[in-house]
């Protein structure tokens, strides 16, 4: 009897044993994997959500190119609930169906059920974000030229970023803990000049530069043709010339141009010839012909040049089309 009481407790005391160690193995098994922001989800990001919500464009005031920005959400409030996907906006707007007009992202196809789950795991885990994240900009995560990993600010350029602040120009990082920096002036329109551009030289972490619509010329430009870093930059309706192209010249890294409206010529074309990593240019409704275009082309042949000639054709074509109607119509009416 006494063996059999002894037998019996060690067998419950096996089944307890066979139990907590199969418990413990659906516990690790039913566990989410924990997501690395820098890995999975930074790309993501940089992929598919910054073309609309980055340095360039914020589609409803939103940015997610950096932890704060991201956070603090757009135009509605946040779009991320750190602990709850259910509750957050973005994970809502990713999981939308292709024809909503909400849906993100509203260009190209929609992210697959994999990376939706990706972000939907994230969030769940209190959307963690690492600020060890890769410190190239979004051009480079996409192909773009690798700019130094050992970029470091010197004391020139945060006096000369200092001294644009003292101005109201804000020379913002592109993304937190990264060396670096955009700036915008065309939201000062024609205050700015050439000689607000002076202290520009010294700002050698520019990555994204927006001279659009301001009162510079190709002087100005002089101060621009050391910041090797740069990617892009906007020249569109100023009064440079094919002699102000002539400082671009040293921009390597140079992957995105815009020269609407501009009086460039095939002349100025010519200085753009050794800027390999040039991707897209823009010269519509300048001085440019199909035959500086196609000259260009030989040399850069990735090159994506925009002339706003197909679009030129095309309204011609609709105003020569209501003019026949309005030809026939007038006819009929004599009848």
């Amino acid at each position: 009897m006494t063996e059999f009481v002894t037998n019996g407790m060690h067998m419950k005391r096996l089944f307890f044993l066979i139990g907590g160690i199969a418990g413990m193995a659906t516990g690790l098994c039913g566990a989410e994997a924990k997501v690395d922001f820098a890995k999975e989800i930074q790309p993501l990001l940089q992929k598919r959500c910054l073309e609309c919500h980055g340095p360039e464009k914020q589609k409803g005031k939103l940015r997610l190119d950096s932890k704060d920005a991201a956070f603090k959400g757009g135009k509605e409030g946040p779009v991320i609930m750190p602990g709850s996907a259910e509750k957050s906006e973005l994970y809502r707007r990713i999981t939308l169906p292709k024809d909503d007009d909400d849906v993100m992202p509203n260009e190209g196809e929609p992210l697959t059920k994999a990376q939706t789950d990706l972000i939907r795991d994230w969030i769940n885990q209190g959307a963690v974000w690492t600020q060890t994240a890769s410190s190239q900009p979004a051009d480079s995560a996409k192909g773009g030229p690798a700019l130094p990993a050992d970029f470091k600010p010197s004391a020139a350029e945060q006096k000369a970023i200092a001294k644009f602040a003292e101005a109201g120009i804000e020379i913002r990082p592109i993304a937190a803990n990264v060396p670096w920096r955009e700036v915008n002036f065309r939201l000062h329109g024609t205050n700015v000049t050439d000689t607000t551009l002076a202290p520009l030289k010294d700002v050698l972490s520019l990555v994204h530069l927006n001279l659009a619509a301001t009162k510079i010329t190709d002087a100005g430009l002089a101060h621009v043709k050391g910041l090797t870093n740069l990617i892009r930059l906007h020249l569109e309706l100023t009064q440079v010339t094919d002699a102000g192209l002539a400082h671009l010249k040293g921009l390597k890294n140079l992957t995105y141009l815009n020269l609407y409206g501009t009086a460039v010529t095939d002349t100025g074309l010519e200085h753009l010839k050794g800027l390999t990593q040039l991707k897209n240019l823009y010269v519509w409704q300048s001085k440019v012909t199909e035959e500086g275009v196609a000259n260009l082309k030989k040399s850069l042949p990735k090159l994506d040049i925009s002339t706003g000639w197909e679009i030129e054709a095309l309204v011609k074509k609709e105003e020569k089309d209501k003019s026949k109607e309005k030809d026939k119509e007038k006819a009929e009416e004599k009848k």
